[in-house]
């Protein structure tokens, strides 16, 4: 299954939703969701429940769904965020991540001195 399959397949479960409303539920499950992926994480680490690798993927599966909500709102494929992305990261870190890159860059240092 490609990303764009799966969009299309995740949008007959999304209802009649205008754009701007796919956006807003995208971002506000997106969000949710995330928050049940780092619950799962409190669980194991301070409340003693085993890590449970599978309702981690169930709750990434969540995560995806919303992001692909999200996308269809806005107009655009899972693929052409995930290739947005890629190239945005290859500007970025041309030889692979660097950490001095990573704090000097650009955006933050175009913030710090206004």
């Amino acid at each position: 299954m490609t990303l764009n399959d799966y969009q299309k397949a995740a949008e007959r479960t999304s209802g009649d939703l205008t754009s701007w409303d796919k956006v807003r539920n995208g971002c506000y499950g997106l969000n949710g969701e995330a928050g049940e992926c780092i619950d799962i994480l409190k669980k194991t680490e301070f409340q003693g429940h085993d890590f449970d690798p599978m309702k981690m993927v169930d709750e990434l599966g969540d995560v995806l769904w919303y992001v692909a909500q999200l996308a269809t709102g806005l107009g655009v494929t899972l693929e052409y965020v995930a290739q947005h992305n890629i190239d945005k990261l290859l500007a970025r870190y041309p030889d692979g991540f660097d950490s001095e890159k990573s704090i000097h860059r650009k955006e933050y240092e175009q913030h710090e001195n206004h």
